[in-house]
C-alpha cells in the first residue's frame, strides 16, 4: 500500500501544480467561469452546455473546481440539461485519462517508481482496491483524475473502469446539478449544503472502508 500511496501523491502533486498556477495567476477563476456562462446563455443555452463539458474535460489536464462547475451547470441549464452537459464532460475526462494512461502510463510509472518490486506491488494493490478507489474518489479534488490515469496505467479492464466511473460520477453530477438548479446567487445555501454533504459522506465511506476492509489485512 505504501508504494501505491507514493505514486498517488506524486501524480496528485503534478495535477495540484496546475491548480496553484491557475490560482495565483488568475487565469481561470470562478467569477470568470460565471461570466463566460452568463455571456454564453445570452447567445444560446447550447453554448453553456459546451462550455461546461469542455471545462470538466479540461479537469483532466488542469485542476478545475469540478463540483462548482457542475452546480453552475444546474443553475444555468436546469437539472436535466445541466446534468447531461456535466456528465458528458466528466465522462470524456475519465475515458481520455484512462486511454492516454493505458498507452503511456507504464513509462510514467517507471519514472515515478524505479524499483520494479515496489512498482509491481503498487500495481497489484491498485488492482485489488482500484474499483473502490474510483467509487469514492469524488471525496476530494484531483483524486478522480488520478484514479482514472492509474486505471489505464495498470491495465484495468475498460468495462470495469467505466462501470465504476459512471457509478461514481452520475449520482455526484445529478445531486450537484439539482442543487444548482434550486440555488441562486442570492440564495446559495442548497449548493453549499450539497457540497458539504457529499464531501462528508464520501469521507465517512473512505474511513469505513479503510477501517473495516483494509486495515485488518495490513
Amino acid at each position: 500500500m505504501k508504494s501505491l500511496i507514493k505514486i498517488l501523491l506524486i501524480i496528485a502533486c503534478l495535477f495540484g501544480t496546475t491548480f496553484l498556477i491557475i490560482k495565483f495567476s488568475g487565469i481561470l477563476t470562478i467569477p470568470q467561469i460565471k461570466g463566460w456562462l452568463i455571456l454564453a446563455k445570452e447567445s444560446s443555452t447550447l453554448y453553456v452546455g459546451i462550455i461546461v463539458a469542455l471545462l470538466l474535460f479540461a479537469d483532466l489536464f488542469i485542476a478545475i473546481p469540478t463540483l462548482t462547475v457542475i452546480i453552475l451547470s444546474g443553475y444555468f441549464l436546469g437539472h436535466f440539461y445541466g446534468a447531461v452537459a456535466a456528465i458528458s464532460g466528466v465522462l470524456l475526462a475519465g475515458v481520455s485519462g484512462y486511454t492516454l494512461s493505458r498507452h503511456y502510463g507504464d513509462a510514467i510509472l517507471r519514472v515515478i517508481e524505479k524499483d520494479e518490486n515496489k512498482r509491481n506491488e503498487a500495481i497489484s494493490t491498485f488492482k485489488q482496491h482500484g474499483v473502490v478507489m474510483i467509487l469514492l474518489s469524488r471525496a476530494m479534488p484531483i483524486l478522480p483524475e488520478v484514479t482514472a490515469c492509474l486505471s489505464g496505467a495498470t491495465q484495468m479492464h475498460f468495462g470495469k473502469f467505466i462501470s465504476a466511473w459512471l457509478v461514481s460520477s452520475i449520482p455526484y453530477v445529478l445531486i450537484g446539478a439539482y442543487a444548482g438548479s434550486i440555488s441562486s446567487f442570492e440564495n446559495p445555501k442548497p449548493a453549499i449544503f450539497t457540497a458539504i454533504g457529499i464531501s462528508t459522506l464520501l469521507w465517512v465511506m473512505w474511513f469505513a472502508y479503510h477501517k473495516i476492509l483494509i486495515k485488518p489485512k495490513s
